[in-house]
């Protein structure tokens, strides 16, 4: 029985190669000179320190614009709300890049499938989605709409097996 994976990943290569550089970015420009801009990266999690909240703002830029350059999608990225002041007048941010299909969104995918009366079987399998059908025109048609229906989170279709 065909099937394909519905799942999220990210390059993560890729994620580290933004970060450096957007840390050789900074370190050249003019208008940061003097100051202590930087991002860090722990695995997943990316924290962006400045010397107040407008230079935090041009950095986080800066990196947004080396990620999707890279080839990494944005909307993977959420951007922490809360921005935390350190010694003195510094600020940080942390972001957190996304993997993996959550639970909540897993759950909405299956039920739109299964809304749609279309001939394919959608399961949750941590977190990715499994869709099965009898034909590959049918696991084509789910693909297409899914990519229709779910726009805000960025998906990507694998395994796909006759």
């Amino acid at each position: 029985m065909p099937s394909f994976d519905i799942v999220s990943e990210v390059e993560k290569t890729e994620v580290k190669n933004a970060v450096e550089q957007t840390n050789k970015e900074v370190g050249t420009r003019f208008d940061f000179k003097g100051s202590d801009a930087r991002v860090e990266q722990a695995e997943l999690v990316l924290t962006v320190f400045a010397d107040n909240e407008f230079q935090l703002g041009q950095v986080q830029d800066i990196l947004t614009g080396k990620l999707a350059k890279r080839g990494v999608d944005i909307r993977a990225l959420e951007i922490g709300e809360k921005i935390e002041k350190i010694s003195g007048n510094k600020v940080k941010r942390s972001c957190t890049i996304k993997v993996g299909v959550e639970t909540e969104l897993a759950k909405k995918i299956v039920k739109l499938l299964k809304d749609s009366k279309m001939k394919v079987q959608a399961s949750i399998q941590g977190d990715t989605v499994r869709v099965s059908g009898k034909n590959r025109d049918d696991l084509q048609a789910a693909i297409a709409f899914v990519k229709k229906s779910i726009t805000d989170f960025p998906l990507q279709y694998q395994n796909f097996r006759d």
